[in-house]
């Protein structure tokens, strides 16, 4: 007799820096359902402050606001990445400035969910496996080993 095995879906958690907004990424298998990647692109170092930008791409309907809604701000620009204009979409606290998501005009059916605000616990379930616009990378950062490299978007 064989048994099938079922795998509940998983629940990633999530909240900004000053814990108002508060929100749930829920995947059948987050492995292979989401993807983080490490960005060097001037956009990614701008909006973080710092050398990099890291975030996960999860289907937009895996997303959900639980708290803190209303405290939600949207900025919305026409940036250069390196890879040409786009239409660039930031949703942020309201309250503490915390980045929460970002998407593009390309993204389709896709969000960006900035990694660091992810519960540890769900860190650990969606690490990084690629790094973007590494021609961007600054001198003094190494390549992050183990991860595919990719100089720039349209290679």
């Amino acid at each position: 007799m064989s048994e099938s095995l079922s795998l509940s879906p998983q629940t990633l958690p999530g909240t900004c820096y000053c814990g108002i907004i508060h929100y749930t990424i829920t995947l059948d298998n987050p492995s292979t359902d989401a993807r983080t990647s490490i960005c060097h692109c001037h956009n990614c170092k701008k909006f973080t402050g710092g050398n990099y930008g890291i975030t996960t791409k999860i289907p937009r309907s895996a997303f959900q606001v639980t708290q803190g809604q209303e405290k939600i701000k949207v900025h919305e620009t026409h940036e250069d990445n390196g890879s040409g204009p786009m239409k660039l979409r930031r949703e942020f606290c309201s309250e503490c400035g915390s980045g929460i998501l970002e998407f593009g005009a390309n993204a389709g059916d896709f969000i960006y969910v900035f990694y660091g605000t992810l519960e540890d616990h769900a860190r650990g379930m969606v690490e990084p496996k690629g790094e973007f616009f590494t021609k961007f990378r600054d001198p003094w950062m190494p390549e992050v080993e183990g991860l595919f490299q990719k100089h720039e978007m349209k290679q």
